[in-house]
């Protein structure tokens, strides 16, 4: 394959770029007409999702945490790639001719590279500190911290940024012989001449497409796996060590209780009978267990909370990956196109693989949001609301937690028990109803008229914030 230059501009061309020159495809205008209005959709779609992830993570959250911080990253870097979602949209309308300009050329192919490698490197270090709960939790109570998650994201926007360096210098835009404009990277572009032309495409190409597919996918996925095949190892192994330890205290309690019966039957029948009613009556038996048992009232929530995040890290990975897959596999056909004639394939099946990826930023924010625990109480109750159980690692994040229709009936079903039953401990709650201490006159009859009113409220607000903590 010959190689040539621009005899105006004396610039010079790849060989693989200068056949696509040559090449007049997708001519079809209905087609494109329907793949437009597709891109324009979700170009409006992932714009607003993702304004309102970082709207609600940013700026709703009263309390920051690691997981949030985790989100708050991937939504940024996704929010940036849909913001390029309409220039796309831009090139599918002209008939797959780029009008925008070689400023606008390098900006969107920047920021799409951009967005690759910061969410495969977030969702590997994501991964990481999962593990790192699980597997050191001591560790990780001591040492993980808000601070430290936002200097490991910084890292990942560094590690992106350098790898997204040479799609900005060698990203132009290429006049076709049919009158169309092609905004594609040109190896050629710089420290090339005439003579290393051809080598230097070849290798810078390859160079490239390796990289992204190692640094952006299929690394980060072996570390992904690999964490997640250990957290399950981790947790089985721990589940095993419990119930052998459950089993133990059980066999322990048994021989206790034998030994305690042993001595009662040899003590006089009067202290007998004293002695065998705390044995006999249960709670000695039931107390002990329940104190040493692995599920204690608080454990529960952290589990369900770390159990969404979990679904959630688990649907945003499995999309990472078969949104990005289609791409790299044609960026590896694209190289071979180099020593066989197959760039038919790769002209037809790149922009597709492209509008694949593209999906990625859009769906990203529906799976925060239908991972979140309790999605469609939540969704009626504020829109920060949906993403509470998310983020949360212990405590309610929001600013203004909604009012629970759930917790209202509740509330008001135990209300009414305790107004109608008398001498229950519901009842007895208001200093009125307290024999010990009989005031002159109702609480709600004092001078300003509203004290009582005051308590109760008060009392329903706290009933109420107990229940966004609890995830219901």
């Amino acid at each position: 394959m010959s190689t040539m230059s621009n005899s105006t501009t004396g610039e010079l061309f790849c060989p693989l770029l200068q056949t696509m020159q040559e090449h007049s495809l997708n001519n079809n205008t209905k087609a494109n007409l329907v793949v437009v209005c597709i891109h324009g959709l979700f170009s409006c779609l992932g714009i607003l999702e993702n304004a309102i992830v970082l709207w609600v993570i940013g700026f709703r959250l009263r309390r920051r945490t690691v997981a949030s911080v985790w989100v708050l990253n991937l939504a940024m870097s996704d929010f940036l790639a849909t913001l390029t979602l309409p220039l796309f949209t831009s090139y599918l309308y002209f008939s797959h001719s780029w009008e925008l300009g070689n400023p606008l050329c390098k900006t969107q192919a920047s920021i799409y590279f951009l967005n690759m490698f910061v969410s495969a490197f977030l969702l590997a270090a994501i991964s990481l500190d999962r593990l790192l709960m699980v597997v050191k939790p001591v560790w990780s109570q001591n040492h993980r911290s808000v601070g430290g998650a936002w200097k490991v994201c910084v890292l990942g926007w560094l590690f992106a940024a350098i790898n997204t360096l040479p799609y900005l210098l060698f990203r132009s835009v290429t006049k076709k012989r049919d009158g169309r404009n092609l905004c594609y990277h040109n190896f050629g572009l710089i420290l090339s001449s005439q003579a290393t032309l051809e080598r230097d495409c070849k290798v810078r190409q390859a160079a490239t497409a390796i990289s992204k597919l190692f640094l952006a996918f299929l690394f980060p996925l072996v570390v992904i796996a690999a964490s997640y095949m250990q957290i399950g190892v981790s947790l089985r192994n721990r589940d095993k060590r419990r119930k052998q330890s459950a089993t133990r205290l059980t066999d322990a309690l048994i021989v206790s209780n034998k030994n305690e019966a042993s001595e009662t039957a040899k003590t006089p029948t009067s202290t007998k009978n004293i002695f065998l009613k705390p044995v006999t009556s249960g709670p000695a038996l039931t107390l002990t267990p329940t104190t040493f048992s692995p599920t204690t009232p608080t454990e529960p929530k952290q589990g369900q909370l770390s159990q969404s995040f979990t679904k959630m890290v688990t649907f945003v990975i499995a999309a990472f990956a078969l949104c990005w897959a289609p791409y790299h596999i044609f960026c590896m056909i694209e190289v071979s196109a180099q020593y066989w004639d197959n760039l038919y394939i790769v002209e037809v099946g790149l922009p597709l693989a492209t509008t694949i990826a593209f999906l990625n930023p859009v769906l990203n924010p529906i799976l925060y949001a239908f991972s979140c625990p309790h999605f469609c109480v939540r969704i009626r109750q504020s829109l920060g609301a949906v993403f509470d159980g998310l983020v949360e690692e212990g405590g309610g994040l929001l600013m203004m937690p909604g009012r629970g229709i759930r917790a209202h009936i509740r509330r008001k079903s135990s209300r009414d028990v305790s107004l109608g039953t008398p001498g229950t401990p519901g009842g007895s709650d208001s200093p009125c109803k307290r024999p010990d201490i009989q005031p002159p006159f109702p609480l709600s009859l004092t001078s300003d008229g509203h004290k009582g009113n005051d308590m109760e409220k008060a009392k329903e607000e706290e009933e109420e914030e107990e229940e966004m903590q609890n995830g219901t």
